[in-house]
């Protein structure tokens, strides 16, 4: 016999109620830890946060912490890898779920719009490429957020398909042909 009682929905934590981020609670959490971090340190940031109305699209977040500062470039360099860093230890020390992270973007100097602009355009010529070759094209290794971004961009896209092949540090994006219906 199957149980057909109504199921709880998923569980996102705190900041999140009726299904909805509470944005101007996440962002109240996100400035009192930023200035514990940012005023134990010695570096030079500040940063605002800009509250966004939810959006399907890649390039808006709905939290999205703009860093300024004469220590920008610290947080740029080796492929933002500290802006990066911040951001997670940001997301997991405020405590939210996993599953949100991608509801919040930390920014500095228009890093971030300009790698997602980036992504999509390498993704096409890829998809262009495989299309013509009729060869798989492989990506070098990158991020969950940046391979997302690929797959969203080419999930429309005829004579292509895209899998994410790899374990770990070494996981990466393959654009593979299909076959013509």
């Amino acid at each position: 016999m199957s149980d057909t009682r109504p199921q709880p929905a998923p569980h996102h934590g705190r900041f999140v109620r009726e299904g909805k981020l509470e944005r101007e609670e996440l962002a109240a959490e996100l400035r009192r830890f930023l200035d514990l971090v940012l005023g134990g340190s010695r570096l030079e940031l500040s940063y605002k946060i800009h509250l966004e109305k939810p959006a399907d699209d890649l390039e808006h977040a709905e939290l999205q912490v703009i860093f300024d500062g004469r220590d920008q470039e610290l947080l740029l360099m080796h492929g933002a890898e500290l802006l990066g860093a911040l951001e997670y230890l940001t997301l997991r020390c405020v405590g939210l779920d996993p599953q949100l992270f991608d509801h919040v973007r930390f920014d500095s100097g228009n890093y971030r719009a300009l790698r997602i602009e980036e992504l999509k355009l390498s993704a096409q010529v890829a998809a262009q490429r495989v299309r013509e070759t009729r060869q798989p094209f492989c990506f070098n290794p990158m991020s969950s957020r940046e391979r997302r971004i690929i797959h969203l961009s080419l999930k429309d896209q005829a004579g292509v398909r895209t899998a994410s092949e790899g374990m770990g540090e070494q996981r990466h994006l393959v654009v593979y042909p299909v076959a013509a219906k």
